[in-house]
């Protein structure tokens, strides 16, 4: 056979019928897809041993025939028929089963489990196991497993198989049960030759590593826990190696692409700007803004993730690294993933800037640039004068969503993008602004407010430099979060409402956030959170509504001036009520998500938000940075009728506990699938992860990544180790790296 048995059909080995059993139930075609479904864990068992050589005290497994089950109810002593068990599933019960091998008898009791009564009709052949015990004069088995044996004419050799210490338990389903999938896997091995080991023989060696058939063959069919330990530490090590060379592979791409040096310039607009800070710099955010000015004097364009707490400062840092573009003769654009961030982001830069950015205007500062914004719902005559500032250089920095990618859209010397928040920048965007920036590729800074565990970032940013603030600069005011289990404790909400009341007779402002906008009562908003666990009666209601919130708080919260603001309302009304809710005239915003990221209301000093538990503990965590922005301390309340022992209240809180972005992060991850990690799960694909985990695992990713980049520095396309080349291909191919080729 040929090395690459692992990519040929799962029918050349097994026949036609099972193979299309495996592909139609689990999706399974290949050999390599089979023997990469690892088993979800052990079964331990003892040795099998005949009846005669049973000793008390021993962990054994035997090989009989049921000849008596009786069902017993234990709240009356009744006896009754075990034909009827399963109408008594509820109720405490023993199942007693006396199996035989003919000359002797042994005894298992089962607690709770009537239906084992119908499974175990006498004269059914099984095998049970358990710890040898005496009663009385009885032998039993304390604790006992059972496993049928349906064919009769089974070979001593498949008993003996069935009856191993450790038998792996298979991810499985009604259709393809785990006995099946564990005698597929052993005919695959017994008939595979040789396999091409994606890891090269000197990492094995150096690691210490076992080569990927007797992994394979041990994690499937081991004696002792020891063989999956270390197959399972050689497989992990091989899913650390596989991404992080796909990630070392695009890092060495993006150094080779050409970038032109944006060298920090004396006496220009930063300079300027500094002068008019009103504040000093953290050292975090200095240290930072060095970093980026080195990766910009580079001739190869940067690529450098900017991650920092809410309130960090990551904007100053952004606006400085634009200035240091636009004074050595470039222009540099925001790219924000909403109208109403745009705007915003346009309003605060300009508002940073002052008379900096008002070039050629009556009032403006001698060393000047523009600020233009560029969005979908500008009307024609202000997006002519967007599109011919940033065409013409006039607007040395250029705030705007995807309108900005469109053909019609030029630059006059791109050389410096910003992704701003929640907003994935991928090749073909990158792509498309790399198209507007002649030969070079622009440099490329990418801010993210949701603090990510190093580990995450290594596997997931690995191709990007990261940079994180963990300072907050001066004048941040402590944020303070409670869980309001309205459900409970009706009287919490109520008092909630107070408190906003409270806050504004102070003079202060409130948010109020809602899940779903309210337009459609059986549809789910574009904005609705990402939980939606809070239930009744089993069925889960719909999300509190923005409309309906407004409507009840107009009763209870008369007299005071209440809006709303949510991504469906036409462009210039959103902008219209963010301008009157920044002017501080209004009082209370009911809103969705749209105000999650940018927007910054220092007087807002409150917020509530309802049915938090439809919410991500990471999103939670932003939407209450947007309080606590001033002098006034911050007041966030997560209302929630979730069960107080359900996973939700867990994750509220969680977020109520610490203001912590990092360590919320971590259990974030926790309580979310690993698959989510590398983003396959929006799609519903399955993890590429397998025995990988990001957050335990973190040497292994170290030295798989440590090992990933001496392999492609010295070997960029892997033509020396086509065993990883090849690994390396397929899982490009595949829909479950979508999230790293949108990165």
């Amino acid at each position: 056979m040929k090395k690459n048995d692992l990519d040929r059909k799962l029918r050349d080995f097994v026949g036609a019928r099972t193979a299309k059993t495996f592909e139609e139930v689990l999706g399974i075609e290949t050999v390599g897809e089979l023997l990469r479904h690892y088993p979800r864990r052990y079964l331990k068992k003892g040795e099998l041993t005949p009846f005669d050589e049973l000793e008390v005290g021993d962990q054994a497994t035997v090989q009989g025939r049921v000849k008596k089950v009786t069902l017993r109810l234990l709240d009356t002593k009744q006896e009754v028929s075990v034909t009827d068990g399963w109408q008594y599933k509820r109720r405490k019960t023993l199942t007693k089963v006396v199996v035989t091998d003919g000359k002797h008898d042994i005894e298992l009791a089962f607690f709770n489990q009537p239906w084992l009564g119908s499974k175990l009709a006498p004269g059914t052949s099984a095998l049970f196991w358990g710890e040898v015990t005496m009663f009385r004069t009885t032998m039993q088995l304390k604790s006992p497993g059972s496993e049928v044996l349906e064919d009769d004419d089974l070979s001593q050799d498949e008993i003996e198989r069935r009856a191993k210490p450790y038998r792996p338990l298979y991810p499985a389903t009604s259709k393809l049960n785990t006995a099946t999938i564990e005698r597929t896997i052993k005919i695959v091995l017994d008939t595979i030759e040789e396999i091409d080991d994606p890891i090269p023989p000197a990492v094995r060696l150096k690691h210490r590593l076992l080569d990927l058939r007797e992994a394979l063959r041990l994690i499937h069919l081991p004696a002792a826990p020891a063989d999956w330990e270390k197959a399972q530490g050689r497989l992990r090590f091989e899913e650390a190696l596989v991404l992080q060379t796909i990630l070392a592979q695009r890092r060495a791409v993006a150094d080779a692409l050409k970038a032109v040096p944006r060298e920090r310039q004396q006496d220009g607009l930063l300079d300027a700007f500094d002068d008019r800070l009103p504040f000093t710099l953290t050292s975090g955010q200095t240290e930072v803004c060095h970093e980026v000015f080195a990766d910009m004097a580079r001739p190869h364009p940067m690529h450098r993730l900017l991650q920092g707490e809410v309130g960090s400062g990551k904007t100053v840092v952004a606006l400085r690294a634009m200035l240091a573009v636009v004074d050595a003769g470039g222009q540099a654009v925001l790219l924000a993933p909403t109208e109403v961030l745009a705007t915003q982001h346009h309003k605060t830069l300009t508002k940073m800037l002052g008379e900096l950015a008002e070039q050629g205007m009556l009032g403006g500062a001698d060393k000047a640039t523009r600020v233009g914004l560029l969005t979908g719902s500008l009307g024609a005559a202000a997006r002519r004068t967007a599109m011919l500032d940033a065409a013409s250089g006039a607007a040395g920095i250029v705030v705007g969503t995807h309108a900005l990618l469109e053909d019609k859209v030029q630059f006059a010397d791109l050389g410096l993008v910003v992704v701003d928040e929640q907003h994935r920048f991928g090749v073909e965007q990158r792509a498309a602004l790399s198209q507007k920036s002649g030969d070079a590729t622009p440099h490329v800074l990418v801010m993210t407010a949701t603090p990510i565990p190093r580990t995450v970032a290594m596997t997931v940013f690995g191709d990007l430099s990261v940079s994180t603030l963990t300072e907050l600069p001066a004048g941040r005011s402590p944020i303070s979060s409670s869980v309001v289990p309205a459900r409970e404790k009706p009287a919490w909400l109520d008092r909630a409402w107070e408190r906003v009341r409270e806050e504004v007779d102070k003079g202060h402002q409130a948010y109020v956030v809602c899940p779903r906008i309210g337009d459609d009562v059986k549809g789910a908003s574009d904005e609705e959170g990402e939980y939606a666990d809070g239930s009744e009666d089993g069925k889960p209601r719909p999300a509190i509504s923005v409309l309906e919130v407004a409507d009840t708080l107009a009763e209870v919260l008369a007299g005071l001036r209440v809006e709303v603001l949510h991504g469906r309302l036409p462009a210039d009304v959103k902008d219209a009520v963010m301008t009157r809710f920044a002017a501080g005239e209004i009082d209370v915003l009911v809103a969705t998500t749209v105000i999650e990221v940018g927007v910054d209301v220092p007087n807002a000093s409150t917020m509530v938000v309802m049915d938090a538990d439809r919410f991500g503990i990471s999103q939670l965590h932003q939407l209450r940075g947007r309080v606590g922005r001033g002098k006034v301390p911050g007041l966030c309340l997560l209302v929630t009728d979730a069960h107080p022992a359900s996973l939700s209240r867990e994750r509220l809180a969680a977020v109520a506990s610490t203001t912590d972005g990092f360590a919320l992060s971590r259990i974030d991850l926790e309580h979310r699938r690993e698959g989510d990690v590398l983003g396959v799960a929006q799609s519903g694909k399955r993890s590429s992860l397998k025995l990988l985990s990001v957050l335990e695992h973190e040497d292994v990713i170290i030295a798989a990544r440590e090992m990933a980049h001496e392999l492609v520095a010295d070997d960029p396309d892997l033509s020396r180790h086509p065993g990883l080349r090849t690994i390396v291909a397929s899982a490009l191919q595949s829909d479950q790296t979508e999230y790293l080729e949108k990165t």
